[in-house]
């Protein structure tokens, strides 16, 4: 007997017309909305409209990869989200610089 086994795959869009919603983010990450919060006050993601409620908060694709590598930084190195938002925020600047380098033909390994 030959058994197969059926799983589901749910796929959002996201878009500057359709943004991910915070519960949507927090579900992505395997989190809850508490920790969508505590990234936004970090800095590591930016919400549109943060005068409303949490659960109205909308989030561009940037955010889903940002709190995603906050994630990663949490599971695999057991960093808290202060220790996180500096990390990812001088990965950025790295990349920043190395782009203005390359755009000046220097190039770094």
């Amino acid at each position: 007997m030959v058994t197969i086994a059926r799983s589901s795959l749910h796929v959002t869009a996201i878009s500057d017309a359709d943004p991910l919603a915070a519960h949507e983010l927090a579900h992505a990450c395997g989190a809850e909305l508490e920790w969508v919060v505590q990234l936004v006050e970090v800095g590591i993601v930016e919400a549109e409209d943060t005068g409303r409620p949490p659960q109205e908060w909308r989030f561009q694709s940037a955010a889903l990869q940002c709190a995603l590598e906050a994630r990663r930084l949490e599971r695999d190195f057991g960093v808290g989200l202060d220790a996180a938002a500096l990390i990812i925020d001088l990965e950025r600047e790295v990349r920043r610089l190395k782009a203005l380098l390359h755009a000046e033909g220097i190039h770094m390994r």
